[in-house]
């Protein structure tokens, strides 16, 4: 259920905007679209699992809070990001 080190390292690459970069608000929001879209997924088998509901709420609260950041602070990187992971708002 959760994201491997291969994808991770992937992803961190895609999205880094310098060489060291791991921590970075593009970062963390594609990480967590990842997560959320993988337990979207686990949720179509498993309707019931409310545990792992709360966690996938808690996910996208997070993603929110940085992409509201992000729309403050970088408004061009934001429509990016809103772009290349393809989430709506």
């Amino acid at each position: 259920m959760s994201i491997t080190k291969d994808r991770k390292q992937e992803l961190i690459g895609n999205f880094r905007r310098e060489e060291k970069d791991t921590g970075s608000p593009e970062v963390q929001i594609a990480l967590l679209t990842t997560r959320i879209s993988e337990l979207t997924e686990h949720f179509r088998t498993h309707p019931k699992d409310f545990a792992s509901r709360r966690g996938l709420l808690m996910m996208v609260s997070r993603r929110r809070r940085l992409l509201d950041y992000l729309k403050k602070v970088f408004p061009q990187r934001y429509l990016d990001m809103l772009r290349r992971l393809d989430i709506r708002k």
